[in-house]
């Protein structure tokens, strides 16, 4: 929003290399907040394009930051109707399920074209209920990259 390019850049420059910066990355945009001291670029949407990851966008964005600069954010959930199914991929403000579940093979397949995954337990995101366990495991033991997991946390 109005304003807040300003203060990211700002803080990046308070800060080069400490800081990762995610919202609305492209790539039309990435080298900009790369060059103005990002240590990464998170991204979400424009990867999870139409419900799908776009391979295209996805590889053209990599030829940019290159892969050691990009975080993508896997934010998932379960589908209502399947309270114990698998964990999709979503974007829009977790709104917009994907058809992208994570899993052993699509975390395999991503952490070729990026150097962390970004996970938001978007069911317990901001709640203090706890972590989804299932999912922390699943992360854990199927992710060959770093993952920062977020959502739940309720004490330390």
């Amino acid at each position: 929003g109005k304003g807040n390019t300003e203060a990211a850049k700002s803080a990046l420059a308070a800060y080069p290399q400490g800081l990762q910066v995610g919202g609305g990355v492209n790539t039309t945009n990435a080298k900009e907040w790369l060059d103005a001291g990002a240590s990464h670029v998170i991204v979400t949407s424009f990867v999870f394009h139409n419900g799908q990851i776009d391979m295209d966008r996805l590889k053209s964005l990599v030829e940019i930051t290159g892969k050691d600069k990009l975080v993508l954010d896997l934010s998932c959930r379960r589908k209502p109707d399947d309270p114990n199914g698998p964990y999709y991929v979503v974007t829009d403000r977790w709104q917009t399920y994907t058809d992208v579940i994570v899993d052993k093979e699509n975390l395999e397949l991503l952490s070729q074209y990026c150097d962390e995954f970004l996970v938001h337990g978007v069911e317990n995101e901001g709640k203090r209920c706890g972590i989804l366990e299932d999912l922390v495991v699943l992360l854990g033991d199927n992710s060959p990259i770093a993952v920062t997991y977020a959502g739940g946390v309720k004490d330390l």
